[in-house]
């Protein structure tokens, strides 16, 4: 931890009133009425309102002021008892003058004073276990409770919501993927494919300072997308070429669909790489902390997924894409397509 600082807090001089349930017992006085009283003196109470023409104006009553600037005075203020008599207030409370605060914050109306500090040296989830690790082992008084906040909480609530959210997409993407190529086969070649592609982002991360914030997130994200659209493009293409432009499977096959989509795929990885390069020039700079490790991921990831649909995915579908195929599948999809052709 790095800049540790407690929230800035001056203590300024407060009047204090502690009552004495014993004294106030005997003299059949109430703690409630005490303060009461004192407050309606001190810090004054609304009895009414006064309209004068179209002006409203509150009626308070409260203390002179020579008796509420001076501790010996309220200190002599009178309080009524049940009995009727009055009562001097320092003969039931204490009264005295003691520090407080000058500025009392609330979060869901409990107060609350932060302690903040930076992470150097390590990434921030581990400093972000170490220091919740010494907060449990924290006594605290009775009241109190510590909560660990920031980014690091931040980050979990989203990884959270984000891991829910992932699991049904790599669902919709596996069933999308079977959809799009009609064959089991190609969906899970291409759907296994797709996590390699974050290799380099991850690459990124490790040279940029190995934290994997929300940005980081984000550009894993963007990766994916582009991932999964080059390689559903260029295996549709293969097929188009084989089914519809009678091309022969085999290599002419791979080399032809893969030089026809050499252009789109190095256009949609140059014009995003070249969008958010500045972003990683400019560094972590203040008011750059999610896009500059979104830019580096994404720039990462983009290098390594280029590279496998360029090389590895032709190489893959020429391996495994030449088994037979479900004949009733081609045929509702191609119906023109020879029986023969299809088998």
């Amino acid at each position: 931890l790095v800049g540790l600082h407690v929230e800035l807090q001056e203590d300024i001089p407060h009047i204090s009133m502690k009552v004495d349930l014993v004294k106030a017992e005997a003299l059949g006085i109430k703690p409630g009425d005490v303060r009461r009283a004192v407050s309606t003196l001190i810090g004054g109470i609304e009895v009414s309102d006064i309209y004068r023409g179209f002006g409203l104006y509150d009626v308070l009553v409260w203390g002179v002021p020579s008796t509420r600037h001076d501790l010996q005075g309220i200190q002599d203020l009178l309080v009524d008892s049940p009995t009727g008599s009055q009562v001097r207030l320092g003969d039931v409370a204490e009264v005295k003058i003691a520090p407080a605060p000058n500025v009392i914050k609330r979060e869901k109306a409990s107060r609350r004073i932060d302690i903040a500090a930076n992470v150097k040296g390590r990434d921030l989830g581990s400093v972000a276990g170490d220091v919740r690790a010494k907060l449990a082992a924290m006594h605290l008084p009775k009241e109190y409770h510590a909560e660990l906040i920031g980014e690091y909480a931040e980050r979990q609530a989203a990884q959270n919501q984000m891991l829910a959210f992932s699991i049904g997409a790599a669902i919709g993407i596996l069933l999308l993927l079977q959809a799009s190529f009609r064959s089991w086969r190609l969906a899970v070649m291409a759907y296994l494919l797709l996590p390699a592609a974050l290799v380099g982002g991850l690459i990124g991360v490790l040279v940029s300072g190995a934290v994997i914030s929300l940005g980081s997130l984000v550009g894993f994200l963007t990766v994916l997308g582009i991932a999964a659209r080059n390689g559903i493009l260029l295996i549709d293409h293969y097929q188009h070429l084989e089914h519809s432009e009678g091309e022969a499977f085999g290599p002419n096959l791979i080399l032809r669909g893969a030089r026809e989509r050499l252009s789109p795929i190095l256009m949609t990885a140059l014009t995003t790489g070249l969008a958010i390069v500045p972003l990683v020039v400019l560094g972590a700079v203040p008011g750059n902390e999610i896009e500059h490790p979104m830019a580096v991921v994404i720039i990462g990831g983009l290098i390594t997924s280029t590279l496998l649909n360029v090389f590895v995915l032709p190489s893959l579908y020429y391996r495994y894409g030449s088994f037979k195929k479900d004949v009733k599948a081609d045929q509702e999809r191609y119906p023109d397509l020879p029986l023969a052709q299809a088998a």
